[in-house]
């Protein structure tokens, strides 16, 4: 498949808000709602988050987002790719693209929360394959068992 090309996205398109919805309904469906940690589109919209959406031709392909913590840490949220694109490589190109943004941000450090379940293996699979390794619970987050938390140093 021919790698998305980036935007940053305001979140006023209907194809956007139809994948942020779709990632959160797959995110309440996998976690106990207080474990879901995605964001919707209010907290996307949020000044401290970038959101980019990745395309293909008209076709919008994956999302994901990088919320700032501080100079030198940030965070990966709502990373999600469309269903018909799975397993295209398109999840690994916008975790790229977001790790290299934050590199130009001045970045030092990437963290993420993801689910502990199986059913989110391959996404655990594709961070550790980029360099993220399993830390302990960062921010405001606490540890729980259905969170797994990982960091890449840029």
């Amino acid at each position: 498949m021919t790698q998305p090309t980036f935007r940053i996205d305001d979140l006023s398109g209907q194809a956007s808000r139809d994948l942020v919805a779709l990632h959160m309904a797959g995110m309440h469906a996998l976690s106990p709602a207080g474990s879901v940690f995605a964001l919707d589109v209010a907290g996307l919209l949020d000044p401290s988050v970038t959101f980019w959406s990745g395309w293909r031709d008209d076709t919008l392909v994956a999302i994901g987002a990088l919320r700032t913590l501080d100079a030198e840490n940030a965070e990966i949220k709502s990373m999600r790719v469309a269903s018909e694109f799975l397993g295209t490589g398109a999840g690994r190109a916008t975790l790229r693209h977001i790790l290299s943004e934050a590199a130009l941000r001045g970045v030092r450090f990437a963290w993420l929360e993801t689910g502990s379940s199986e059913a989110f293996l391959p996404a655990r699979q594709l961070y550790l394959s980029e360099g993220f390794t399993f830390c302990g619970a960062f921010g405001d987050y606490v540890e729980n068992p259905f969170s797994v938390f990982m960091r890449h140093e840029i």
